[in-house]
C-alpha cells in the first residue's frame, strides 16, 4: 500500500467521480450517484435528490483540476478546499476501517465530505511528493484521469477499455509493418 487505506479510498473515489464527466456522462441520474457512493464505502448524511446530485456534478471540474495540478498549485487548491469547508480534522473508527482522519461531521453535504477527504488525501499526496501518481489516460483520445497505485507506477490508461484498445491499436501496426 503506497498511502493509509483512506487516503486510497478518497483518491479512487475522486478520480472516478472527476472521470465521470468524460463521455458518455456517468453521473446523470441518483441512481448512479447511489451506485458510485456504494462503491467507495462513504458514511454519513445522504439527501438523495437532484440538489445532491448536482452538487456532486458541479464538483467534478473542481476535483478535475486538484488531481492533474502540480504541487504548488494543488497545495493552493487543498488549502482553499479546507478552509471553505471549516475542516476540524479528527480520527474516528468505524466498520470496516480501523483508526483514519475524517475531518467534517458525519451530517456535512455529501459534496462537502467527498470536497474535504479528497483534499485531505491529496495533501497527504502532496506531503509525499507523489503526484506523479496521478496524470491522464495515455490514450490520445481521452481525457482520463489515472491513479497509479502500482509499485512500479506502471499503469497508464484510466481504465482497461483504453489500455485495450491501445493493446489492440500496436497489435495491428506491428501486423501491418510485418513484424
Amino acid at each position: 500500500m503506497v498511502f493509509t487505506h483512506d487516503t486510497e479510498y478518497s483518491l479512487q473515489a475522486a478520480v472516478a467521480l472527476a472521470n465521470s464527466e468524460l463521455p458518455p456522462d456517468t453521473l446523470t441520474t441518483i441512481e448512479q450517484l447511489d451506485e458510485w457512493y456504494a462503491g467507495f464505502g462513504y458514511t454519513g448524511r445522504r439527501d438523495h435528490d437532484k440538489a445532491e446530485l448536482e452538487a456532486l456534478r458541479a464538483l467534478r471540474p473542481t476535483l478535475r483540476e486538484l488531481l492533474t495540478s502540480d504541487r504548488d498549485d494543488a497545495a493552493r487548491l487543498v488549502n482553499a478546499m479546507l478552509a471553505e469547508a471549516r475542516a476540524l480534522p479528527q480520527l474516528v473508527r468505524h466498520e470496516p476501517f480501523d483508526w483514519h482522519v475524517h475531518a467534517v461531521s458525519p451530517d456535512a453535504a455529501l459534496v462537502t465530505r467527498i470536497t474535504v477527504e479528497t483534499a485531505m488525501a491529496m495533501s497527504d499526496v502532496i506531503r509525499a511528493d507523489e503526484l506523479s501518481r496521478l496524470g491522464v489516460c495515455a490514450d490520445d483520445d481521452c481525457n482520463g484521469i489515472v491513479l497509479d497505485l502500482s509499485r512500479n507506477r506502471s499503469r497508464r490508461f484510466c481504465s482497461t477499455a483504453c489500455g485495450n484498445r491501445n493493446a489492440v491499436a500496436a497489435y495491428r501496426a506491428r501486423q501491418a509493418s510485418g513484424s
